[in-house]
């Protein structure tokens, strides 16, 4: 996009920056139209928005780059603008509500870059950061003012990692406070030059900063409007000075006391509105009769009157007109508005029923911290610049006194994801060996099999070295199998999780953290599985050297031993994670069936194995009866048959969501929050697991099916009215919930599934982060809006239309914002890992499932 903006300027033309993530379309619609512009320059993800414009669009991915600069170019330049020539056209939002376009002369810009102070020392050689929105005026400073140098412009990515690497090369930094904020001076020696505009600089941060660089803290507006310029009575020369509309006064050491603006128009997270023009967004929802829009503690207040509006519907209808920053955070819904004593409207009173509001809320915030109980509070959070921010709704009278509060939220608005204040990911601790080796070779799972499998190879070891009967070595093959077959039995699973999710949330992190990962437990059964394959083999070894030296064991009983060690080796080898993702309904199959011959088969072998070492005189049912392994052999069994014992067919109301999702309902059971179930229409060949959803206060559960394969597709298109369940409800990982005071919940797509339970049950304070493509339309407005009723901070991002964010900034971010304690993952495999190592990686407890088997 600079040599966009490079060529237009060359042509002699003027720009309109605007951010395509951001602008509401009857801004768009409006911008093309106000500013005659006769070409978009733009990219291909943004066409759809283009769709019904006249304007002809010039697509920049459509070109390759190549240089095409030659010595005639250079020779034959000529310049085809004068100084009162346009070169470009700020936008903000105007007292009517619509935009209106401010026009920045050629003039202007090269005072400001080709004069001292504000060329800020750029010069051939000089490396200025690109780090500013393209729709803020201050990316005009930092491109144009480096090209018109000659110094080198430096352009970030689009990802925090890639900003902090521009910053530590370059000489000259551009940014907003916000964007400086979270940067410590030590960390960037190579910085000798940093101007921040856009909003007020806190002193603390021009201190820090002004230490080791050339601090500027400026003031650059882009109006130009011939009013606005006075003569500067203070030098009496007949030049010229602006009046900025900022009220200040003299201090007695000759500095300026900044007190705030005179007029309507003020900077949210560092973009320029205008107050009246908010208002007036308001006041185009129908029902309202007046409304009012104050900037009172960085936060931007909405009021309306009369109190009959709905809260909601008035937010909404401001969204299609002003951008989300000129959106309010706050509205406060009133009977009248208070009035001066000439019948003009009293922002004074409004003012101080915000500020009322503000010191209740923060006096309330700091009981609910002791208690330990209650979200902070909402302005905390709220205020993340590139997010769409819920609205803090309330409803009041005349009087200040006399308010009630409510929560809502501005429903799935796009996040924007580019912009000035794009918050920083921290580095990841530790080295990229040690974390990797901490975090993914040796996770939890991984260790427990480590344990396991350790234990077993030194008794393997022992035994192999002192010797041991074949009947001892059958006893430890079962005895390892049975572990096996233990840690995938319901009531087992449910056992380890009741205990380990009893734990309080007033014991330290350190020690929830550790029990909440119990979901890892498969480690256990993958070790007892291969341990005892490795104990059969020697088994098999040592009944093979009986059987040639004429030993006890019979041919019968090696042949058996034989075909077990084939169906086991084969379940290994089929259960290896490349080949169990890509051909999973032939695993299950084959998992099943080979296990269920194998254990038949064991049955045979152990018989056969007792009736060859018993005493003559012995009967075989009471050599088995003193057998430990015909014991353990039993339970085995018992536990791999008894989730078959519950096996039934239950009617199912089926409700298709869209061609993507059907929601299937249940009323043979009811659920808890953390539950998945098992379906299946054909009980012998396949199963699929799904997370249930209960509501509280109804009987049964539902479950959302999701397209992923041929399946799921068949109980959208042809929805079932009977399906098959076995065994009990298991619970998953978001178990795990209950054990923190506040979490982040990231889903994408059906992965709201597993959510939705612990959301609506409303008992763990959480915000949501749910990216899927277009959520009303494929999983319906029911679960959409009870979703969002019980998480009214939910951020949904529609993948379909605003493209894939960065999900491993947006889970810092909320995570952060929120102050969670934890943050839980359910997505597909890759995009699970991806984000809870990127939180691990940075120190944060994060959860989520590992597909373990």
């Amino acid at each position: 996009m600079v040599i966009g903006i490079l060529g237009i300027i060359k042509a002699g033309a003027a720009y309109v920056p605007l951010d395509g993530n951001v602008v509401s379309g009857s801004t768009l619609r409006h911008v093309l139209q106000d500013s005659s512009s006769t070409a978009i320059l733009t990219f291909r993800k943004f066409a759809s928005r283009l769709e019904h414009s006249a304007v002809p669009a010039i697509y920049l991915d459509d070109f390759k780059c190549e240089c095409l600069v030659t010595s005639e170019c250079k020779n034959h330049f000529n310049d085809l603008s004068v100084a009162e020539d346009s070169v470009y056209v700020i936008y903000t939002s105007g007292t009517t509500g619509v935009p209106k376009g401010v026009d920045v002369k050629h003039g202007n810009v090269t005072n400001l870059v080709c004069l001292a102070p504000g060329n800020l020392s750029m010069a051939p050689g000089v490396r200025v950061s690109q780090l500013m929105n393209i729709g803020f005026d201050m990316a005009a400073w930092e491109i144009l003012g480096s090209l018109c140098n000659g110094a080198t412009l430096c352009l970030r990515g689009k990802t925090s990692k890639e900003w902090r690497a521009v910053m530590k090369t370059v000489d000259v930094v551009i940014a907003t406070p916000s964007m400086l904020g979270p940067h410590q001076p030590s960390a960037y020696p190579n910085i000798k030059v940093v101007a921040v505009a856009g909003e007020a600089c806190p002193q603390g941060l021009a201190d820090e900063w002004a230490k080791t660089v050339r601090f500027y803290n400026c003031c650059g507006p882009t109006e130009k409007t011939d009013e606005r310029y006075l003569f500067d009575l203070f030098v009496n020369d007949g030049s010229l000075m602006f009046n900025t509309g900022d009220l200040g006064r003299w201090r007695p050491d000759g500095t300026l006391e900044h007190l705030g603006r005179i007029d309507d128009q003020v900077k949210v997270k560092g973009f320029r509105v205008e107050l009246d023009g908010v208002a007036a967004a308001l006041e185009s929802s129908p029902g309202v009769k007046v409304a009012a829009a104050l900037l009172i503690e960085d936060i931007l207040w909405g009021f309306v009157a009369p109190n009959e509006v709905d809260s909601e519907t008035v937010l909404s209808d401001a969204a299609k007109i002003q951008p989300y920053y000129a959106v309010p955070t706050r509205l406060t819904v009133m009977k009248e508005f208070p009035k001066t004593s000439n019948i003009k409207t009293d922002k004074r009173a409004l003012r101080q029923l915000a500020l009322d509001e503000i010191a209740k809320e923060k006096t309330s915030a700091k009981i609910s911290e002791k208690a330990e109980a209650g979200p902070v509070p909402v302005e905390k959070w709220l205020d993340i610049p590139s997010l769409p921010p819920p609205a803090y709704i309330q409803n009041a009278g005349v009087s200040p006194t006399s308010t009630s509060s409510s929560v809502s939220s501005i429903k799935e608005k796009p996040l924007a994801l580019e912009g000035p204040h794009e918050p920083l990911v921290p580095h990841k601790t530790q080295g990229h060996l040690l974390r990797n080796i901490r975090h993914q070779i040796f996770s939890l799972y991984r260790r427990l099999f480590g344990i396991v499998f350790t234990v077993n190879m030194v008794i393997f070891i022992v035994t192999c070295v002192r010797g041991a009967s074949v009947v001892k070595l059958g006893e430890i093959v079962v005895a390892n199998l049975l572990c096996a077959v233990l840690m995938r039995q319901d009531y087992v699973i449910n056992a380890f999780f009741t205990v380990c999710c009893s734990v309080p949330t007033s014991w330290p992190l350190a020690i929830r953290r550790r029990v909440a990962e119990v979901y890892h437990i498969g480690g256990f059964h993958s070790s007892c599985a291969i341990s005892g394959v490795i104990w059969l083999l020697l088994f098999t070894v040592k009944a093979t050297q009986s059987l040639l030296n004429g030993g006890l064991v019979s041919p019968a009983t090696l042949a058996v031993t034989y075909w077990i060690l084939t169906l086991l080796v084969g379940i290994v080898i089929f259960a290896y994670p490349t080949f169990r993702s890509r051909r999973h309904n032939t695993f299950e199959r084959l998992h099943r069936f080979l296990g269920w011959t194998a254990t038949a088969l064991v049955w045979c072998q152990v018989v056969l194995l007792t009736n060859d070492f018993k005493e003559p005189e012995q009967s075989l049912g009471l050599a088995l009866s003193r057998s430990p392994a015909f014991w353990l052999l039993s339970v085995l069994t018992g536990s791999i048959i008894l989730p078959w014992l519950r096996l039934r067919r239950v009617p199912v109301r089926s409700v298709v969501l869209s061609d993507h999702a059907v929601r299937l309902y249940f009323d043979y059971v009811t659920t808890k929050p953390g539950h998945f179930t098992r379906i299946s229409d054909n009980p012998l060949m396949e199963w699929h697991g799904f997370a249930t959803i209960n509501e509280p206060g109804k009987s049964g559960y539902s479950l959302v099916v999701s397209k992923a394969g041929d399946w799921t597709a068949k109980q959208i298109h042809n929805p079932p009215t009977h399906l098959w369940v076995r065994g009990v409800p298991a619970y998953g990982v978001l178990r795990i919930a209950s054990l923190f005071r506040r979490i982040v919940l990231v889903a994408t797509g059906s992965g709201i599934g597993p959510c939705a339970p612990v959301i609506l049950a409303k008992k763990v304070p959480l915000c949501l982060l749910w990216t899927s493509p277009d959520v009303r339309k494929t999983f319906g407005d029911h679960l959409v809006d009870s979703i969002l009723e019980a998480a009214p901070k939910a951020v949904l991002h529609d993948t379909r239309r605003d493209g894939k964010p960065d999900m491993i900034q947006l889970t810092y971010r909320l995570y952060k914002e929120f102050n969670a304690e934890a943050v839980c993952v359910i997505s597909n495999q890759k995009l699970t890992r991806k984000i809870v190592y990127g939180m691990k990686s940075r120190g944060i407890p994060a959860f989520g499932a590992i597909w373990d088997s």
